[in-house]
């Protein structure tokens, strides 16, 4: 971002006047204080986002060296006098405003890409088939929103002849927005899906609201399958390649038309030969030596670059940093702007790699590794190298999707709720400390966890939010005193037990949750034991009420309605007694995932959510707005053809009745592959074909049915994906997915997904 946008100019776009020094110049605009590098010339906009309000990080960015804010006529705050701050209505349309200034000033052309699925894949095949042959800029990653459009705008250089800007939408009146900063001279519309339906009445509406876009552009370019009232507008017709899937033949057509349409020159075939085949996204997985590698290989430009090293500062920040970039001949040439952006950030060591060269995986340990190279260097061959020697098969953690699905309870809860993420059971089995730090830069409030020592484990790798532990042993005081977590008092005998401790300690107003049973009967108090328990509690100065909970007993079951009410409104008295008779705020929580989505209205201070923070819920209103998080794969590792008559797996329980060919896949019981799934009850996907389970399932591998398919050494194995989600193979299980997802063993390796 390269501004240079005086206070009168800035005045101007934002309507209201400077208070504070005017002589000051803006260069570039920060919103995210985990993401300032340089302050010089910076302009902060305290946005309120799903999570936090953009007031609560002012001072921070003023600590770090920011003197010029954007913050809303709300704000009370106060800064020294070296500070200049403009008060507006609305932070985030002041930076819209700011944007559509900087666009103003452009003289390329601006061709903007919309749809409800393939944006960013579209735009990222558009600029690697024309970076070669015109000057051009596009948005960061899928920066989209009304927020990303803004800062993709800003970032509008006097060099470029074009600009590609991705828009998308969640609700109406968006797009007209969009529209008016954005100003495109050519459209694109990819598709129309299902995606953000929920704020629409129906997919007409979702279009009519896309089609806003378009309103002033020249031409319009629209996918084969998608019907539009426009007859000057061009239909591209679809292209299909041996190269990818016939799912992508509408996105191929509209590349196809809109490079004849820009370079007619180019030769498509050829081009269609060099596209990436890569999904736009970070893998993070471990690697050797105690390294975790982000594995971001897709592209080496500059704004990708930078984009990933903010990432990388942002994770485990108790390991060194390392950089490496795969260098091209191109890039080579490159060589000083890569260095320049790299110094900007706080890196132990940068590894430059150039063509024939490997990556020195043996002189790199306990480090957090940023891997990045051009496409040309087919660089994933050197990443796996550094990877930890693991199980073939593995877990996916898609934390994008996590992110959707916990805004997805933001958006529908009252903004004073907070949210507690319960983190038990190592995360539901995807690695409690690292979920545990992606929800704390994600707005979490609390973590919930079931017993003291998974707290201590968060508390050592530097986890800082509150912690509440759900079923604490109370033996060992001094862990909570130390580590300060909270715990979940049920008894009387248990309370004495932990005033005692902290007695010993000389330990006061020690944070505490009080259980209630309000008809789960497992662990808590009676409500009816309400006075004799506030009785005790205000003659121990030892401990302080920090929150009233309890737990419902069958929130997702819409039969049994009248009697979640009933513990709801059980509920709301206890905690009506406490804040009447007590002076300290209590932190009132009873809903879990389920009853944050049928129960909003009885929400209190803070819900309590789960596994739907990973996709699943029984609720199938809701089902559609949530986005699985989890994927599990595998690899085959030998095909072998069985004659007729021969058996397979202990106990010759299958027996071929015909030729056939069998695939042997690493995965089995001990990894959470229950044995029900033998002789065909369970089955996998390969090329997206069902293979069913032929035998016994072992404890370490399955056979599967690959008859007339064309399947090959080391193919990958999908178990939970695309083709058969968690609650389908749960079923087949006859089991829930908490218990799938909880029992996926430790020695299959995670890699997080950040897209």
């Amino acid at each position: 971002m390269k501004l240079n946008y005086n206070v009168e100019t800035c005045s101007s776009c934002f309507g209201v006047s400077a208070i504070g020094p005017q002589n000051k110049l803006i260069s570039h605009v920060v919103y995210d204080t985990r993401k300032i590098q340089s302050t010089e010339g910076a302009l902060f906009f305290a946005l309120d986002g799903a999570f936090r309000s953009g007031n609560d990080f002012v001072a921070t960015a003023y600590k770090k060296g920011i003197r010029t804010f954007v913050v809303p006529d709300s704000f009370d705050g106060k800064l020294p006098d070296d500070a200049t701050i403009w008060k507006v209505e609305h932070p985030l349309f002041a930076l819209q405003n700011l944007a559509l200034f900087h666009r103003n000033q452009f003289k390329g052309k601006i061709l903007a890409v919309t749809g409800s699925v393939g944006k960013t894949t579209f735009k990222e095949w558009l600029f690697h088939a024309l970076q070669h042959k015109i000057n051009i800029i596009r948005s960061p990653k899928s920066f989209n929103s009304q927020l990303g459009v803004a800062l993709s705008l800003l970032e509008l250089e006097d060099y470029a002849q074009l600009a590609i800007i991705e828009a998308g939408i969640s609700q109406t009146g968006e797009m007209e927005r969009l529209e008016q900063i954005i100003r495109p001279d050519y459209g694109v519309l990819t598709a129309l899906g299902s995606a953000h339906l929920e704020n629409f009445k129906n997919q007409e509406e979702l279009k009519a609201e896309k089609l806003k876009l378009f309103t002033n552009c020249d031409e319009v370019f629209v996918a084969n399958s998608v019907s539009v009232s426009n007859t000057s507008w061009i239909k591209c017709p679809s292209y299909h390649s041996s190269r990818f899937p016939s799912g992508y033949a509408d996105l191929l057509g509209i590349l196809k038309t809109v490079l004849h349409f820009l370079a007619p020159e180019i030769d498509f075939e050829k081009t269609v030969e060099q596209l990436p085949t890569l999904a736009l996204r970070m893998e993070i997985f471990e690697g050797m030596n105690g390294n975790v590698i982000i594995n971001d290989t897709y592209n080496l430009d500059k704004d990708a670059l930078t984009e990933a090293l903010h990432f990388q500062q942002n994770h485990d920040p108790s390991k060194k940093r390392i950089v490496i970039l795969g260098l091209s001949e191109q890039n080579e040439r490159l060589e000083s702007e890569l260095n320049q952006i790299v110094s900007q950030f706080k890196i132990d060591r940068l590894y430059l790699v150039k063509p024939e060269e490997e990556i020195p995986w043996n002189e790199i340990e306990n480090a957090v590794v940023l891997v990045k190279a051009h496409r040309k260097r087919h660089f994933e061959k050197e990443v796996i190298k550094g990877k930890a020697r693991r199980h073939l098969t593995y877990v996916e953690v898609n934390l994008s999707a996590l992110k959707h699905n916990l805004q997805v309870y933001k958006t529908r809860l009252p903004k004073t709720v907070k949210l507690l993420s319960m983190v038990k059971a190592d995360a539901y089995g995807t690695g409690a400390v690292r979920i545990a730090k992606y929800l704390d830069q994600n707005g979490i409030d609390y973590l919930g966890v079931a017993f003291v020592d998974e707290g201590v484990e968060l508390r050592q790798n530097g986890v800082q939010l509150p912690i509440v532990i759900m079923n604490p042993d109370v033996e060992n005081v001094d862990l909570y005193v130390h580590h300060k977590l909270e715990p979940a008092i049920y008894s009387f005998e248990q309370l004495d037990r932990f005033v005692s401790g902290l007695i010993s300690l000389e330990v006061e107003q020690f944070p505490v949750h009080l259980k209630f049973d309000t008809g789960m009967h497992r662990l808590g108090f009676q409500p009816s034991e309400k006075e004799e328990l506030l009785s005790v509690i205000k003659s121990q100065p030892e401990i302080k009420i920090q929150g009233i909970y309890s737990h419902l007993a069958d929130a997702d079951n819409p039969a049994v309605v009248n009697f979640t009410e009933f513990q709801l409104e059980q509920f709301a008295g206890i905690v009506n007694f406490f804040r009447e008779n007590t002076v300290d705020p209590i932190i009132a929580h009873v809903l879990n995932s389920e009853g944050a989505l049928r129960f909003m209205h009885k929400a209190h201070d803070m819900v309590r959510i789960g596994i739907s923070m990973y996709g699943y819920t029984e609720n199938r209103e809701l089902a559609s707005l949530l986005k699985p998080a989890i994927s599990w794969y595998s690899r085959v590792s030998q095909i072998k053809t069985v004659p007729a008559g021969d058996s397979v797996g202990y106990g010759r329980t299958f027996i071929a009745e015909q030729d056939m060919k069998i695939a042997i896949v690493p995965v089995g019981y001990a990894d959470g592959f229950h044995r029900n799934l033998s002789n065909g009850n369970g089955s996998v996907f390969i090329s997206g074909k069902e293979c069913k389970v032929v035998g016994r399932v072992c404890m370490d591998m399955i056979m599967v049915d690959i008859t007339g398919l064309d399947v090959k050494y080391e193919d990958p194995v999908e178990i939970i994906g695309e083709h058969q989600s968690m609650p389908t193979l749960a079923k087949k299980m006859n089991t829930i997915p908490y218990e799938v997802l909880t029992g996926l063993s430790k020695r299959m390796q995670r890699i997080y997904i950040n897209e």
